[in-house]
């Protein structure tokens, strides 16, 4: 598993009706996709910079995984994404090196991405997620 790229930085958000015009201004480039993806009960944002998204992440449920991290660490950096040529691939990989995973196979992901996280626990405290298409 060698990572292409950094695909997208994951940051939670209280609310992308507050977040999205400030990263616009910021950023001084426009959010170009809202998604909500439901089973992991979770609303997107994504701004294209350069060849790397910001994900801006908004809970849909105070028991889900956006939900719970606002309330224990606050807004911020969530996680980052790296792409890869195969996630559930780069998930057996990381497992076979000893890496704890929070997914054992990917799942879809926002923009039809298939995804899959490592435990931080086993990665020095930092959510590693993989996508690939």
């Amino acid at each position: 598993m060698k990572p292409t790229h950094i695909e997208h930085l994951g940051i939670a958000v209280k609310s992308l009706e507050e977040s999205i015009p400030y990263y616009e201004s910021l950023l001084g480039i426009k959010c170009y996709s809202v998604e909500e993806v439901k089973d992991q009960r979770v609303k997107t944002a994504f701004f294209l910079v350069g060849a790397t998204k910001i994900e801006l992440l908004e809970s849909t449920d105070p028991e889900g995984p956006i939900g719970k991290f606002l309330e224990k660490k606050g807004e911020g950096i969530h996680h980052i994404a790296f792409a890869v040529d195969s996630a559930t691939e780069a998930l057996a990989e990381a497992e076979a090196s000893g890496l704890m995973l929070i997914d054992k196979v990917a799942r879809k992901g926002a923009e039809g991405m298939n995804i899959g996280f490592l435990h931080p626990k086993s990665t020095h405290g930092v959510l590693i997620e993989f996508c690939s298409k």
